[in-house]
This record gives C-alpha cells, structure tokens and sequence, in this order.
C-alpha cells in the first residue's frame, strides 16, 4: 500500500473513532464460577434504609444507587422484596434481633442476603451505616461506616456495592471506576472524566481545538491522550488528573495517534506517520528511548496491549483492508487475528486477556462490536441496530464493554454486558461523546 493509501484507514479510525467516535463462606466458589457464562447471579435483597436526621431522599438515593451497582455487576439480581411478600418499614432495627422471621422469609425465597443501612447527619457531614447479613442465618458479613460531605452520597453507595462484590468474589467491584471520554466543548473536543455510572462529567483539557482518544494509566492518576495543537501537528500529552500538570511525551512529525500505555505504565504504544505511512512505535517513559515495531508499506495503528503485557494487538491494513493482528511486544511474531469480514478495527484486549473486542462491518454493512478470542477459534457480534458502534473499551473486571455509537448525527457514549445484553446510554445533552476509556479498578 502506498502512502496516501493509509488516509481513508485514518480517517475512519483516528478522526472517524474520534469524531464518531471473603474469603470465606464458600466466596472463593463464587470467585472461580463467576467467570463462568452460565454463573447464576446471587440473589440480594435491599431493605429500606433508615434516616436519622438525615437530608430528604437521602436514604431512598442511597439504596437506588446501590440496587442499581449491584445489578450492574453481573454477581448479584436484587430481588423484589415487595413481590416476595416481605414487608418492612424504615422503622426496623436489625441490631436489636428482632427480625429473625424477616431473615427467614427471605431464606424461604431464595434470597442469599440482606443488605440494610442507615443514614444520619454528624456536624456538617453524611454517615452512611452499611450492613450485610446472610439471608439463612442472619450472620452479619460486613458491617461498614462511610462518613463524607453530602456530595459524597453517590460514592458512599458505590463503596458498598464494591464491598459486596469483593466480598463474594474477591476481585474489585467497578462502581467507583471511572470513564474518560472526548465530549463537544465550544466547537472543539475536550477531554471529560465521568462516574462509570454517566454521573458527575468533569472537563478535564481547555485547549479550545481537539483532544482525542484519552487513555488510562495503571494508577488511575493520569491520562494520555492525542492532542490536536492545530490542523498539520498532533502530539501525545499526559495529563495529571488532580493536579493538571501536562506533559508532551510523543512530538515526532505527522500523525501521532492511539496511545496506548503498557500495565506497568513504563511503555507507551502509539502509532505515527513520521515515516510517511502510519507505523507502530513503543516509548520508553523512563528513558524515552523509541522502538519501531512495524514495518511495512501499509497502515498500521491502533495498538493495545495484553493483560501479561507481553503482546499487543494492532489494526494493519496490510492486506488490503483493515484486520486485526497480534504480535509480540517487541514486534516479533506477527500474525494476523481476523478474517471474516472486510473491515475489523480498533482492537482492545479484555483484562482477563480471554476476549478481544473490536469494531467490525456486519453483512449488513454497519460498523458494530465484535469478541474474538485470541487463537481466533471463537468470534461473535454483540452489538446491532442502528447507528456506528466504535471505541470499546473493556471494564476492570472483563464483564462489560463501554462504547460510542452515533445515530442521526449524534455520538452518546453507552455500557453494555459482555454477551451484548443489558445496554445502557450513559451521556446526556450535547452533540459529541466519543472514544470512551474505562478506569482501572
């Protein structure tokens, strides 16, 4: 392929995905059968939290926010303890013993545990009372206390709901994760950083230009991302999130596109056309020394690593068209990944290192998400409908994806469930939400 060929593989992929786009009570069995895909969910129940001289709708948020964590999870179903016939008012105090037929009832339907709590206020600040009990023998498992200004209401309940999830598997929960994303600000694109949730959008960059593909450090601390200074120089910056210091770590001549940072943090992957045609190139971030890892007349780009760190997946048009390929991090053992399909892009590796995601053209021509493992043995479209479907990005915990899709005109960043189930729109308002990257846990 020739120079100027690589433009239109740009230009969808750079520009179009920018624009477009406990341990113990048998936890540790749930912790190895929650990876299966026929894993039954735990049932919990959620009890009405108690106020004590607590805000208005505070308690009643918390517990929204919990059930809603606990089903984003894929651990756990919130049972509808209504439906179950289990009534119980603000009024209960599961301290006291009192409630022993409570737990029995909740024994009887099926339901593992009880999760209740109170809300009081203390000076200026939220206290949050968490607790969980096992719904057979009332044990109490945690017992937790979250003390915070009243804007902290969302991460006290997020808090719990990792608890639970640590509880019975042992990993991480996701609910104070975090996404970043390239958001419409004053006729450019800035980079924003959101709750997993769609909650609480903080503007992260004000160059008033474009800012593009932002991606996570392993510490959670910091984002690369593809600044556009002007329209002929795009250079790779890091940003600190808490203080905004900035760095340039990539300024060669030309594009330089799809950072990507290695799980140590020490290796940065990104592609660049300095060479007249887009290559992939590693930086050293403590040396900064650059290694050229391809080397082809074609377009290569995209690069993402491994969970081992070991290799990295890449999109190269070297056959013709875009496909996806694999090879090891120093460049060595190149083999190409994808086959069905004339267009498969924008690879990203699960954490559990099982699956790869990936834009793909469907038959019916639309650009949706594909898995393919990466022995190639196994490959499956878990996006359909209308729209542009670009920019997975995996969770901490390998069980759900977030991603753009464009519809009439407009790009909303949405989360979905690893089989394809359960979407759901996490952005609102504006015209432009696009290349998501989710958090480390």
């Amino acid at each position: 392929m020739r120079q100027n060929s690589i433009v239109p593989v740009i230009a969808y992929l750079v520009l179009g995905a920018g624009f477009v786009g406990i341990m113990e009570s048998g936890a540790a069995d749930v912790f190895l059968e929650a990876t299966r895909p026929d894993f039954q969910k735990i049932p919990v129940g959620v009890l009405e939290f108690k106020s004590v001289m607590a805000p208005a709708n505070a308690a009643e948020r918390v517990a929204e926010v919990l059930k809603a964590d606990l089903r984003r999870s894929q651990i756990f179903t919130v049972a509808d303890l209504v439906k179950l016939g289990i009534k119980v008012d603000e009024k209960l105090e599961l301290l006291d013993g009192a409630q022993l037929p409570l737990f029995k009832q909740a024994a009887d339907n099926g339901v593992a545990a009880l999760v209740w709590g109170k809300m009081a206020t203390r000076d200026a600040n939220l206290v949050l009372d968490g607790y969980v009990y096992d719904g057979g023998t009332a044990e109490l498992l945690i017992g937790k206390r979250y003390v915070g200004a009243p804007s902290t209401l969302r991460v006290m309940a997020h808090r719990l709901a990792d608890e639970l999830v640590s509880r019975y598997t042992g990993e991480p929960g996701i609910a104070r994760t975090k996404i970043a994303y390239a958001s419409d600000q004053r006729g450019g694109r800035e980079v924003f950083v959101m709750d997993y949730d769609g909650y609480a959008p903080r503007q992260v960059t004000a160059d008033g230009f474009l800012n593009l593909t932002p991606e996570w450090s392993r510490d959670r601390r910091s984002l690369v991302f593809t600044a556009y200074r002007n329209r002929r120089n795009q250079t790779i910056d890091l940003i600190e999130l808490a203080t905004g210091k900035r760095r340039t770590l990539v300024a060669l001549a030309g594009l330089n596109i799809t950072p990507s940072l290695s799980p140590d943090g020490r290796y940065l992957a990104f592609a660049t056309s300095q060479d007249g045609n887009s290559e992939i190139y590693t930086l050293d971030t403590r040396t900064n020394e650059l290694q050229r890892l391809t080397f082809q007349a074609a377009g290569d780009l995209s690069p993402f690593w491994s969970p081992s760190g070991r290799e990295l997946v890449f999109t190269s048009d070297r056959g013709g068209g875009p496909q996806i390929y694999l090879m090891n991090a120093d460049g060595s053992n190149v083999r190409r990944l994808t086959f069905e399909g004339d267009y498969n892009a924008a690879p990203a590796w699960s954490p559990r290192g099982d699956w790869i995601a990936f834009v793909c053209r469907s038959q019916e021509g639309q650009f949706k998400l594909c898995l393919i493992t990466p022995d190639g043995q196994k490959r499956l479209q878990i996006t359909t409908g209308p729209g542009i479907d670009d920019s997975p990005s995996w969770s901490p915990d390998g069980r759900h994806l977030v991603f753009s899709s464009m519809v009439n005109g407009q790009s909303h960043i949405f989360m979905i469930n690893r089989d394809g189930t359960e979407q759901e729109r996490l952005t609102s308002g504006g015209t432009h939400h696009s290349s998501p990257s989710w958090s480390p846990a």
